[in-house]
Parts: structure tokens; sequence; C-alpha cells
């Protein structure tokens, strides 16, 4: 009996000793972060750097982890690149150890509290979710307008983001109206899918050419980002200013000429401007064969408004050393936006005073026939 109640006594001792050494332990080793509270949006992660002080004189080793973390956050304990299972502090010493949260997108408004445990020591804290989470794709546009001309290349910038929590394929469409056309570059490579890891957005920058025949107006543009999980739309917005539409021809209509070799010949071109905006700076140039001269006057025309036109006076000199034939001269007339081209097909005449002069060694030729014919013909 005696020997059961000193067993009983030696007992209690050591759990007494236990309970008195981890008190000591809670009152000596204390967990410290400066933010205990903090809000941050589904999807986001989180990172409390938390202190470990040691306030006694010996040297305090613990257990530390987390508990109340809800289910499908994922979290962990490090000291640099180390997984933190247990921690030792020196005495009047403390260790940082950095606790990482990883909130899942498809989460709650609301107050999360979690738990810090190291040795007897508590280190409440809370998690705050700003807003309601979603499982979902966004396709977004900081400017979704732009305004232009006809002739002008549209490039919006958009951003691909994928709120799922898995890898997602996405195929990129677009539905426009007859004759425009839309280019979709990925991290700036033309392609028609685009593959966004969980959680991750990706740059997608769109090119809109519109047809040549296109109005002033303003035109709607959807895109969308699209696969059997997710899909997301985005509309642009192109606002047409005018057409530029640029006629070169000549007044008449015909494209072709005569001239001498080594002469000069005025000719005339009618540009005429048949879009809905003004042509400003028309610059006129050619091409000619070698030897020729082209001069214009004028060689710029400063503007020329809608439905008008004007008569420009091309100069053209052949090469005194051309022989008679067909040639061609290219005429242009061209602005930024637009240009026009025509080929004038000009025929090359030998002067007259030549002409003269081959009748003339003719004649000699053939009355040299009949002198040596008459002469030496009876013999």
């Amino acid at each position: 009996m005696k020997s059961y109640f000193v067993r009983l006594l030696l007992c209690f001792t050591v759990i007494v000793t236990v309970f008195n050494q981890t008190m000591h332990a809670a009152e000596n080793l204390e967990l410290y972060t400066p933010f205990t509270k903090v809000s941050v949006a589904p999807g986001e992660s989180i990172t409390f750097s938390l202190k470990a002080i040691n306030h006694s004189q010996e040297t305090q080793t613990a257990n530390i982890n987390v508990i109340g973390v809800p289910r499908n956050w994922d979290y962990s304990l490090k000291s640099g690149a180390l997984n933190v299972k247990q921690l030792a502090v020196l005495p009047d010493e403390k260790q940082t150890v950095t606790l990482k949260l990883e909130v899942p997108l498809n989460v709650n408004k609301g107050n999360y509290p979690i738990t810090v445990l190291a040795g007897g020591s508590k280190l409440p804290l809370v998690v705050n979710i700003s807003k309601q989470g979603s499982n979902k794709t966004e396709f977004t546009s900081d400017q979704a307008n732009m305004q232009g001309h006809s002739k002008s290349d549209f490039t919006f910038k958009a951003k691909l983001k994928n709120r799922t929590g898995d890898k997602q394929l996405y195929a990129l469409q677009s539905k426009t109206p007859r004759g425009w056309r839309v280019v979709f570059k990925p991290n700036y490579k033309q392609a028609t899918a685009v593959e966004v890891e969980a959680n991750n957005a990706k740059d997608v920058s769109i090119e809109i050419k519109a047809p040549q025949s296109v109005k002033a107006g303003t035109y709607k543009i959807p895109v969308a980002a699209v696969n059997n999980q997710s899909s997301a739309e985005l509309e642009l917005e192109v606002v047409i200013t005018g057409t530029y539409t640029l006629e070169l021809t000549t007044p008449r209509g015909l494209l072709s000429t005569n001239i001498t070799a080594g002469s000069s010949k005025v000719t005339e071109s009618l540009i005429r401007n048949t879009g809905s905006s003004t042509l400003n700076n028309i610059k006129l140039s050619s091409s000619k064969p070698a030897g020729w001269e082209i001069n214009f006057k004028p060689a710029e025309i400063p503007t020329i408004e809608p439905g008008k036109q004007t008569i420009v006076e091309a100069t053209v000199k052949a090469d005194k050393k051309a022989v008679a034939g067909d040639y061609v001269c290219n005429i242009s007339a061209k602005v930024p936006e637009v240009s026009s081209q025509i080929a004038l097909r000009i025929s090359v005449k030998t002067p007259l005073f030549w002409g003269w002069m081959g009748i003339l060694i003719i004649f000699i030729a053939l009355g040299s026939l009949v002198y040596l014919f008459r002469k030496y013909g009876r013999r």
C-alpha cells in the first residue's frame, strides 16, 4: 500500500514538473508579427513575417505549426529555402520564420482566423477576403476604343486572366463585320490559341484592319477567349473618321501619246479625291526610261478636298538617242495613307530631218543603180 502511494506521488510530481516547464516555456517564448489582420483578394498570396522571441536566460526549443487553415488553402513555414517544423531560440534572441498562405480563387468573402503555435505560445491571425471569389476568366483592355481613318491599323493591348485553379488553353476568336481582319498576338506572336497557367495572366495584342470600302462610323468588334470550362468576351470599338481614296488618270482617260526623239511634250494628269477625307501634301513621282526626263508642275499639291480634283502638267522629254518604238513611263501620286499610279505609253518617232535624209539616201541609191545599168548594161 505504501509502495502504491509512493508511485502515485512520483507520477503527480512528474506531471506538475512538465506542466510548470510548459507554462514557463509559454511565458518565455513569444510569437510576434506587426500585422495580425490583412485583407486580400481571392487568388492572391499572403506572407507573414513571424518572430519567435526568447525572453528567458535558457535556450528554448519548440515545435511550430499552424491550425485553422481553411480547406483548399495551401501554406508553408519557411526560413530561407528550408521548411521549418521546429525551432530553437537562444537566450534573449529571436528567430524569424515566414508564413505564406495561398488563397484560392473560389473563396467566399469574409474573415478567416488562423493560429500559429510554438510550444505553448499562440499567435492569432485573421485573413480578410475583400470580395467574393470566382472561378472565371477575365479578358480586359485599358483602352477598348480607338479612332482613325480607313487605312489606319488599330492595335489594342488586352490582358487575358485565368482565374481558375487549373491551367487553361483558350481559343481566340472574333466576330467582325464582313471584310474586317483581326489578328491575335499573344506575347507578340501571331496565334489562334493561348495557354495560361492557373491564377495567371498573359498579354494579348489584337490588331484590327478595316476593309478598303468601309464607311465612316462606329464599329463594334467582339473578341473572345473560349474553352469548354471557362470563357470571356471583350468588346472593342473602332471609330472610322473617313476613307482615303485617290484616283490618278488623264482628263480624257487616254494613257498614250507620241513624241519625237530629243523633243519635249506636255501631258496632263488628273488627280481626283474619291474618298471622304481631305488629301494633304500629294506628291508626284515617276519612273522612266534611261536618258528621259519628266517634270511636274506643280510637283506637290497642298490639299484636295473630298469630291474635288486638280490637273497637273507633266513635261516629258525623250532621249535624243531614243530609237523609234513604244516606251512606258509610270506616273504616281501618293500621300501617306494611299497612292495611285498610271502607265503612260509613249510612241517615239524619228525626227523629220532624219526622215528626209533617209529618203534622199534611198533616191541616191536608186539613181546610182540606174546609172550603172545604163552605162554597163549594153556590154
